[in-house]
């Protein structure tokens, strides 16, 4: 019996708290999720190539994770203690009935767990299905095909997320019910008083709208001119104004509310008063409650939207031009790669003449430390003539200082850069007569890139012995290696004339790159043909380096940032809408004496139901007008400083992704309000057919 009144309270719980049991079911798919990060297909692949580094990515999930239900137990007890709240008529009956205080509190703690396993078997099922679907999309995405997929299922992370849920649940529940089942039967019998009114004046209130008004520009001003790159101290300024610039602001909008119903009440007819004054209660009763949910949708998009930046920016312009780097000489490079196990693999492979120019070696202020037989003198001269034109900037004047070393810098043949190009199908350069071009490495480098394109604009150019060479207006970037063999913060692509006239040996490659058949990888994936061609290569004692080196690096980054940080978004966003529909509809219930009267007045049920629903769509709008304005700001700023799309990211993915994220965004907010208006009409509906005097 006793179990079977607990099972029934517990549906009855989930039938009336739909919002907060949606919610439940988030967190816990959330959960797993994240705790079951290691044991998806990517994160398998980037243990064999970065194991350090996702060792540590891994100590930092816990962390994560016990971040997570730190916030989801405020969320739980905020919560329960509605339901609670709800049910103390029903406790004091139970009580005067017979019924003995540890039963109660047995009852109650009961319910706790018969829903807590309910959440989970809805929610884990999703989760499985959720965490395979993202293993299979990135295992598609990175090259690993499906045949590299392998379906998981971690017991830890089960164990983890049930041990979590359950955990914060209890110790929630735990605190609530003990106090309310200590409490006498009169106590709970007795109806609430309503909550007393903080008087706050006209001019008060009209003085907080102000100040947090003008503490939030105030913040959105610093963060778009002054945070260049991740300042603390700038950081903590805006956090500061931006935060105790809501609070205040939504201290003092009751005030702004109240002067616009007078304003418009003589035009309308009907509940528009009544619906205002609800809403001009409720942001001054709810105030702190909507500028904390405020802000969490501000970290909830901003985390969102750092995730998307990271994802969209890293890989996004590394477009694959090398798939081996090896190592050799032509005699073995030419036997292993001509082999028949590895000839139907390959699409092209070509030696990359690749050396330092032949000059004297010299200190900073230019003596002559050793000299060389056939040296070269060579001067950036004309490059930081033209630089020295741009705009003055920390990172301009870095660059006149690093260009005005005369020691000779790598030489890249014209002839080995156009095999490149031509492997991944792109114009070729035609150097004329005394013309080089510039290459760097450095492309995610915004700012490096902007400004040497500008110099060059401007009519650069070199001096080697004296004779000037024009510089092309274009810089170069396509990687020269497979991975990290070598790295050029600044290269000239020349001449092959000029490359055999200006090193000391012309006749050695650097390295010969290696370019897979497209039609072996679209048939296998990127990564498994790879690996195949990797196992011709190993035990001939060839020293290469593969394109999967920089993948890896590359995923790691990508997971390390995004997957984490649109996690916490997204459990930001569940916190924050729940603790918005909650707000209202306690409020609702605590003034259920001004529905009643309305109806005993001659107000239908229809129209207490339109005012309501008036009121949610308000309540959600003042929180997410003030959040939406407050991340625009707050991703503008952090676009802008530290979070630079390097250069070359496709802006129409970056404005597709956004724009479908955009889209996600509002109608995650529509199903939420739709939630609590249905939630709110089921109340003033029973209304109607239950006692209501």
């Amino acid at each position: 019996m006793f179990f079977k009144h607990v099972r029934r309270n517990a549906a009855k719980y989930r039938k009336n708290n739909g919002l907060f049991f949606s919610s439940l079911v988030v967190a816990i798919v959330a959960f797993y999720t994240l705790l079951s990060l290691g044991d998806q297909d990517v994160m398998r692949f980037l243990k064999t190539i970065e194991s350090d580094a996702v060792s540590k990515l891994m100590l930092l999930v816990p962390v994560v994770y016990m971040i997570s239900l730190f916030f989801v137990f405020f969320l739980v007890y905020f919560a329960y203690r509605y339901q609670l709240d709800n049910r103390k008529k029903e406790f004091g009956l139970y009580l005067m009935l017979g019924m003995k205080r540890s039963t109660l509190f047995a009852m109650l703690m009961s319910e706790t767990i018969w829903n807590s396993l309910i959440s989970i078997l809805i929610g884990l099922p999703i989760s499985l299905l959720l965490t395979e679907g993202i293993s299979l999309a990135t295992a598609k995405l990175v090259g690993l095909g499906i045949i590299g997929h392998r379906i998981s299922f971690s017991i830890s992370a089960v164990l983890g997320t049930v041990v979590g849920f359950i955990a914060v649940q209890m110790i929630a529940m735990l605190f609530l019910s003990a106090s309310f089942s200590r409490k006498e039967p009169m106590e709970l019998l007795r109806s609430d008083s309503p909550e007393k009114q903080v008087p706050l004046s006209a001019k008060t209130g009209w003085l907080c709208f102000g100040v947090g008004l003008m503490f939030l520009i105030l913040a959105y001003v610093v963060g778009v001119t002054m945070l260049r790159s991740f300042d603390f101290n700038i950081v903590m300024l805006i956090i500061i104004l931006g935060g105790g610039g809501t609070f205040i602001l939504y201290r003092g909008m009751g005030v702004f509310i109240g002067h616009n119903i007078q304003q418009k009440s003589p035009m309308r007819s009907g509940l528009f008063t009544f619906t205002g004054r609800q809403i001009q209660e409720n942001v001054i009763h709810q105030y702190k409650a909507l500028a904390i949910s405020s802000l969490l949708l501000v970290m909830a998009l901003a985390c969102v939207s750092f995730g998307i930046g990271v994802a969209s920016g890293r890989g996004s312009t590394e477009v694959r031009t090398v798939d081996f780097s090896i190592d050799g000489s032509e005699q073995e490079v030419r036997r292993v790669l001509d082999s028949e196990a590895s000839k139907s693999m390959i699409a092209v492979y070509y030696p990359m003449f690749l050396s330092r120019m032949n000059t004297n070696l010299y200190d900073n202020t230019g003596v002559v430390l050793r000299s060389e037989p056939n040296a070269r003198d060579f001067s950036w001269t004309g490059l930081n003539a033209a630089l020295e034109k741009l705009p003055e900037t920390n990172l301009r004047n870095n660059m006149i200082e690093n260009f005005s070393d005369r020691s000779g810098p790598y030489l890249i043949s014209e002839t080995s850069y156009n095999e490149l190009l031509q492997a991944i199908g792109k114009e070729q350069i035609q150097l004329k007569m005394n013309q080089v071009a510039l290459y760097t490495s450095m492309k995610d480098s915004g700012d490096f890139m902007n400004i040497l394109n500008g110099a060059l604009e401007l009519g650069a150019y070199i001096e080697v012995d004296g004779q000037k060479y024009e510089l092309l207006s274009s810089v170069y970037y396509d990687n020269v290696v497979a991975d990290r063999k070598i790295t050029l913060s600044s290269a000239l692509i020349v001449s092959d004339e000029d490359y055999r006239n200006w090193v000391s040996d012309a006749s050695t490659p650097f390295c010969w790159n290696v370019v897979l058949n497209h039609k072996v990888v679209n048939e296998k994936g990127l990564m498994q043909a790879i690996q195949l061609m990797e196992q011709n290569i190993m035990g001939t004692g060839l020293e290469y380096e593969s394109y999967i080196s920089g993948i890896g690096r590359n995923l790691f980054y990508t997971v390390a940032a995004s997957y984490l940080t649109i996690y916490l978004g997204v459990l930001f966003m569940v916190i924050a809408n729940t603790v918005i529909g909650l707000k209202y509809l306690m409020q609702q219930r605590a003034n259920k004496h001004r529905y009643i009267t309305l109806l005993m007045l001659g107000a239908n049920v229809n129209e207490l139901r339109k005012s309501a629903r008036s009121q949610i769509r308000l309540f959600f709008a003042l929180t997410l007008s003030v959040a939406v304005c407050s991340s625009i700001f707050a991703i503008w700023s952090m676009f802008t400083s530290f979070l630079k799309l390097p250069v070359g990211t496709s802006m129409s993915k970056v404005v597709v992704i956004a724009g479908i994220s955009a889209i996600l965004f509002v109608v995650i907010e529509c199903i939420y309000i739709h939630i609590v208006e249905h939630a709110s009409s089921r109340e003033i509906q029973a209304l109607r057919v239950t006692d209501r005097g």
